[in-house]
């Protein structure tokens, strides 16, 4: 009997079978394709219903471990498996029916989870060359379902600008506050600047948000916070492209030197990025240290599967630096957009929230 689940769920439980299937994954280079590198993956751990399970690869099995299971199963059911389900992922909508014969599957092996349920974010850990290595904590993203945002926007991630230049009667504040178009906030901008107004960086508008920015250099949200205007202004989106633009307009008025050859701009924005892939959010506290996520697995739209983690930094950011991009988050329920009173002053907040987007 089929059953219907999220292609986000089938793309997790079609990655980790594709694991077990091939005994090894690719490591992906900045275009998000495969490096010509591969590591062997000796086991994989992940958290079902009843605890972890260890699923050890061995030449022809896959040995299953874990509380109340030790069994052992054919390497060949698990390509199958992941045969099918790239089939089904590649279905229109968002939630699609389970292939012919996937419920016994997994009833049979005892997966009741498509998705693990963890508390440090990760999706599995994998043993990469031998069973005894150390476990690296994995993120999966799917290209098929449309991946979710490595940054995930919400109100702790608004950037506060202060109204200056000519103070708004209340007619005239409500007037751009009820401006509709269809780009509103595009537009509202610019009728705050027709009007005499200016919007001038302020700050981060979460306290635990402007903590975690400045981590990354103390100067840091004025940067996130001229790239979200940009994009705003001149419907530029890429990460990498924005970066390009704030390179020209300098805001930090650093010297050219620094931003030419040491690349200053490219350098912190990909700092950022590890980190969010890493495990900063905006509201909570981040300090720096290890999280147990080192890396994430890309589904392709083929269902192959490629690796980036620490290990291979460079490529790892840069994959994210040149495949990432801003994105508007919902006005009303991110509450920006808008000209707010606060302490007597006016501020319009932009909404920072950064997606993922690999071309196949």
């Amino acid at each position: 009997m089929a059953f219907v689940a999220s292609k986000s769920e089938w793309a997790e439980l079609c990655t980790f079978f594709q694991l077990l299937s091939e005994g090894k994954v690719a490591l992906g280079n900045a275009e998000g394709k495969p490096s010509g590198k591969a590591w062997p993956i000796a086991m994989v751990q992940r958290v079902e219903h009843d605890g972890v399970r260890c699923y050890y690869i061995e030449e022809n099995e896959i040995h299953v471990k874990g509380e109340g299971i030790d069994r052992r199963f054919m390497r060949e059911d698990f390509t199958y498996a992941a045969e099918k389900l790239v089939e089904v992922l590649k279905n229109p909508g968002t939630e699609v029916e389970s292939p012919e014969g996937m419920e016994e599957f997994l009833d049979e092996i005892g997966i009741y989870n498509l998705e693990a349920q963890t508390d440090d974010r990760t999706d599995m850990y994998l043993a990469f060359f031998s069973a005894d290595a150390p476990l690296v904590g994995m993120c999966i993203y799917s290209k098929m379902p449309g991946m979710h945002s490595l940054l995930d926007g919400g109100r702790a991630a608004n950037i506060k600008f202060e109204q200056v230049g000519i103070r708004f009667p209340s007619p005239t504040v409500n007037k751009i506050n009820q401006l509709e178009t269809n780009n509103v906030v595009q537009d509202r901008i610019s009728l705050i600047e027709r009007l005499g107004g200016q919007l001038k960086f302020n700050d981060a508008a979460d306290k635990i948000f402007r903590s975690n920015l400045h981590m990354i250099d103390l100067h840091f949200p004025r940067m996130v916070g001229e790239m979200a205007r940009t994009m705003y202004l001149e419907d530029v989106s890429k990460v990498s492209e924005l970066v390009e633009r704030i390179k020209e307009q300098n805001p930090l008025k650093i010297k050219d030197e620094l931003i030419r050859k040491h690349g200053y701009y490219e350098y912190k924005m990909k700092e950022f990025l590890l980190a969010l892939a890493n495990g900063l959010r905006p509201a909570k506290l981040y300090n720096g240290t290890e999280s147990q996520i080192d890396g994430m697995l890309l589904l392709d739209g083929d269902g192959n599967v490629l690796c980036y983690n620490k290990a291979n930094r460079q490529a790892y950011a840069d994959f994210l630096y040149y495949n990432s991009r801003l994105e508007k988050g919902d006005m009303i329920k991110d509450k920006y957009g808008v000209l707010e009173r606060e302490n007597g002053l006016f501020y319009f907040k932009l909404n920072l929230k950064i997606g993922l987007k690999v071309k196949n």
